[in-house]
């Protein structure tokens, strides 16, 4: 069974189990704003508690293992900035992330997907960490790619990212796979 930290602490960021409590925070933060939602599977959020029931969701997910879902939030000021999860299923860890538009082009997604990949990395049981974004998303691209993993190639048809319009988007594959693992860590 893979168990995941409640805390995880890089230079910058902090990440802790997420908490209904953190719902006003992430609203204001990224969960409203439709530039950040762009390319998620979820429209901006309407309400602060629709946030709160997504939080709370999370937190049962996390009881059962299934999964993880931490705040990202800023050591310097303890700001509430974004939040990334890890989805498990067997063996394998998928990864996602969202920071709020005020805190773009600083490295935190970065940081905070490499910091979930050390962790993930760390599991005995995980054999494959992964995470997708959509074709048409450079940004998401760039930061996989500077966390360490590596494109695996193009899903079709892979997500419905309602902000985009209807129908089904393709999606680039990023992997992390215990055979790099060895090599990166």
């Amino acid at each position: 069974m893979i168990s995941a930290p409640e805390r995880i602490a890089t230079e910058r960021l902090l990440l802790a189990r997420v908490s209904p409590a953190d719902a006003e925070a992430a609203f204001e933060a990224y969960a409203a704003d439709p530039a950040v939602t762009r390319f998620l599977s979820w429209a901006p959020a309407a309400a602060v508690a629709d946030v709160a029931r997504y939080f709370a969701g999370a937190a049962a997910a996390w009881d059962a293992g299934s999964l993880f879902t931490w705040s990202v939030r800023l050591v310097e000021t303890g700001a509430l900035i974004g939040v990334a999860d890890a989805r498990v299923d067997a063996y394998m860890v998928n990864l996602s992330y969202v920071i709020g538009a005020r805190f773009w082009n600083r490295g935190y997604a970065t940081e905070a997907v490499r910091a979930l990949c050390a962790w993930a990395a760390a599991e005995p049981d995980v054999a494959r960490i992964w995470a997708v974004c959509a074709v048409d998303n450079p940004a998401s691209a760039r930061v996989l790619e500077k966390a360490g993993l590596v494109r695996e190639g193009t899903l079709p048809r892979q997500a419905v990212l309602p902000n985009l319009g209807a129908g089904m988007r393709d999606c680039v594959c990023y992997t992390l796979e215990r055979n790099e693992r060895a090599r990166a860590y």
